[in-house]
């Protein structure tokens, strides 16, 4: 009997772009919240469903690393597309603008295919690229910052659907699209064969129950969650994901506001923080996921992310300062957007590194929590704050936090398991 053959491995990232490339999908939320918020939603209602999807996807996901050891990952794949595009789909049905519809089916259905889909990707790439983790999962990962930029182009400036078809019939278009991309990219999901490495590559051996960066010692979930690295990578991972969401909901229309009282007519701010928010940031983030992910593996992942955390808490803190110019804007935009992308490779890199690779589809999702909660406390306090005219204070309360969180990744160190008496 002959053996299957195995694929080339980079199909499997070629396969993992187009997946989150759907997936990205969610960073376009911003582009919805001016139509939105013209029916007569207020900038915490946008909040409300944006949180609502980050808070279930990262739910989800916890659930799908634990389907990913039963279920082929194509399917759990195959799954994710559909309720993404059911989602969008259904609000677009109900009319587009009723917030308990758009609500029920973007924020809890899409966001169920978010939770589904998202770690599959990034855990079918690190088993093929052991040698290369760091960038592997950055060029996965960027295909979800890359999103944001297509998806928020194509319904706010070229062609403008929301123009041409409203909100109701783009959300329709969007579902449908995701569904059959993401199909396509699920024929490329598979692990490797048992055993199997790259040629030339030998695995690090770890000793004295230490995980080795190839996750040659892993470590279940009550394990980790029984080491204090746990615990300091899920709260600098809090406060990363809460600062970056809390920016990505109020940077429009914050750089709207205060572009027009430094001068610009309403047209042209709303031009300038469009072309911030759906080119600048998410390409920027898109390059940061590639780029941090690739410093992981030449600098060390600590080294990589106290260098990530510092810049983005300096820059948040700058961001009330430069907004009202459009060249302060788009340094601001691109530099946030540049190390939040960073986070999505560098976190769960770090997750491997320190828990074991073999593992990191389980462990990494209940490091994902920290996304959620973040997700629940950044947009929400901030959309808040923004109805209240307090954004300025929204972004330095987020700058302090950040720079708080370099003291923190200090403290991370390699994990070990308890002894076993013998």
């Amino acid at each position: 009997m002959t053996q299957p053959q195995t694929p080339n491995r980079w199909s499997v990232v070629i396969g993992a772009i187009l997946i989150q490339f759907c997936l990205g999908s969610i960073y376009a939320w911003s582009v919805f919240t001016v139509p939105l918020k013209a029916a007569g939603w207020t900038k915490a209602d946008t909040q409300i469903v944006f949180s609502l999807e980050l808070a279930v996807f990262a739910l989800v996901m916890l659930y799908a690393g634990k389907l990913l050891t039963k279920v082929a990952p194509r399917y759990l794949v195959l799954a994710s597309g559909t309720l993404v595009g059911l989602g969008y789909i259904i609000a677009g049905a109900m009319g587009g603008t009723n917030f308990l519809a758009v609500t029920l089916s973007i924020g809890i259905i899409t966001g169920v295919g978010l939770g589904l889909g998202y770690v599959v990707p990034i855990a079918v790439c690190m088993r093929w690229f052991p040698d290369m983790k760091g960038l592997i999962t950055g060029l996965a990962v960027a295909g979800f910052g890359l999103g944001a930029t297509c998806w928020g182009l194509l319904a706010g400036t070229y062609p403008n659907l929301l123009l041409t078809h409203g909100i109701a019939n783009t959300f329709m278009i969007y579902g449908t699209t995701f569904i059959v991309v993401v199909a396509i990219g699920s024929l490329f999901m598979r692990f490797p064969p048992d055993g199997w490495a790259p040629e030339g590559y030998t695995a690090p051996v770890a000793t004295a129950g230490v995980a080795s960066s190839s996750g040659a010692t892993d470590f279940t979930i009550s394990e980790m969650l029984g080491t204090s690295q746990f615990y300091l990578i899920f709260v600098v991972f809090t406060v990363a994901s809460a600062a970056g969401l809390a920016c990505i909901g109020l940077i429009k229309l914050y750089s709207i506001e205060q572009l027009t009282a430094a001068g610009q007519t309403p047209v042209s701010a709303n031009s300038i923080a469009q072309f911030a928010m759906f080119v600048v940031f998410p390409v920027c983030n898109a390059f940061g996921r590639i780029i941090w992910g690739t410093a992981g593996d030449k600098l060390g992942r600590k080294n990589s992310m106290l260098m990530m955390i510092a810049i983005q808490g300096a820059i948040v803190l700058a961001f009330p300062i430069l907004v009202s110019q459009e060249v302060g804007l788009y340094i601001c935009a691109g530099i946030i957007g540049f190390n939040f992308g960073g986070n999505f490779a560098l976190f769960p890199t770090m997750t491997a590194d320190t828990f074991g690779t073999k593992r990191v589809g389980q462990n990494y999702p209940v490091v994902f929590l920290a996304y959620g909660l973040g997700g629940i406390l950044g947009p929400i306090i901030a959309g808040y704050m923004g109805d209240l005219h307090m954004s300025p204070q929204a972004f330095t309360s987020c700058g302090i936090l950040l720079v708080l969180c370099v003291g923190l990744v200090f403290l991370i160190k390699p994990a070990s398991k308890p002894a076993i008496a013998a």
